[in-house]
Parts: C-alpha cells; structure tokens; sequence
C-alpha cells in the first residue's frame, strides 16, 4: 500500500504542485487504547492525498481504498460540515452553470458516481438537475470494483492517476467553498 501510495502521489503531485498535496496512509493496526473484538488489525486499507489542513475531514481529498472484496477511489469530504454544505446550496442557487457543466460531464462518463447521505427531507425541487448535489449532507464521486487482476497490475497506477487527473475539476471547484461568505449572515 505504501509503494502504490508514493508512486501515485509522486505522479500525480508533480502535475499539481501549486495545490499543496500532502500523502496520508493509513496505518494497518487498530488503535490500541481502544480494545476491539476485531482484532489488531484493520481489515482495509486507504491512503489520501489532501491539503494541508488542521481539520481534514471536512475538505475534500483524493482517497483510494483497499477491502478484502473492493477497491475504490475518488475525490469528496470524509465528513463534510453543514456549513461547507449551506455554502455549496448558495453558490448553486447564486451561480449554478459550474456545478451543471460539472454534472453535465459526470453524466457523460461511467468511471465514476455521485455518491453520500441524503437529507430526510429534501432541501430542493428533487426534479431539479442538480437536485443530487443540492441534497446531500456529504458526498464522494467515486469508482468502485470487485477484487480482480488489476488490483495486481502495475496499470493500477495509472487507472488512479487518469482518476484523479478527471476528478481535478471537481476538487478545484469545492476546495474554494471555504473562501465563500455563510450564508446565514446575508
């Protein structure tokens, strides 16, 4: 995981250097201040690439992970803020032509898919077009597959890179919610 994780960092970070990447790998032994029926180790494994940031869970990151059955990867919040989120439905509801033509070109694909957590009860039009972003309390665009070859291959390099190389739009877009004003105080 450590190999796979430098050589995608390596490659990817060197095309993006004025974003500031760091690489995050995630330890393969559970916390052991916290006893666990499950054992001492972890039964997946991930890695990120994020920015430098002192709360990382609420801003979005590259990630790819590792279970005995899946792999996956993409580009979203660990745990976004309903701040963040509020400033996400402002900025559709003020200017929604980029997030559309950002949907529009998720659409058009089948690598990845809008994925995460729903409101109850809808904050907008569920027939609207960007009804799916416009809802969620936190998302992922993800790609995800069963356990097979490629898992083996050194093409799985390049598989995350192209990923990541596509998803860039898309983290430019949401790593610049922080900067937008709270829309309670308008």
């Amino acid at each position: 995981m450590r190999e796979l994780a430098e050589e995608v960092y390596n490659i990817f970070s060197s095309s993006h250097n004025d974003l500031n990447l760091r690489l995050h790998i995630s330890r393969i032994y559970r916390d052991a201040r916290r006893p666990s029926i499950l054992g001492p180790y972890k039964n997946h494994l991930w890695f990120t690439i994020r920015q430098q940031a002192e709360e990382w869970t609420d801003k979005p990151v590259f990630w790819f992970e590792l279970t005995p059955e899946v792999l996956s990867y993409g580009m979203g919040y660990y745990s976004a803020k309903p701040l963040t989120m509020s400033k996400l439905r402002a900025r559709i509801d003020s200017k929604p032509e980029p997030l559309q033509n950002l949907n529009n070109k998720l659409s058009a694909q089948t690598e990845f898919v809008l994925e995460g957590n729903e409101y109850v009860r809808a904050k907008c039009d569920t027939n609207s077009p960007l009804a799916s972003w416009y809802n969620k309390k936190t998302f992922s665009i993800i790609h995800e597959e069963e356990i097979n070859d490629a898992v083996f291959s050194p093409d799985l390099v390049a598989q995350i890179v192209q990923g990541f190389e596509f998803l860039i739009p898309y983290f430019n877009y949401f790593v610049t919610l922080d900067d937008d004003p709270d829309p309670a105080l308008k």
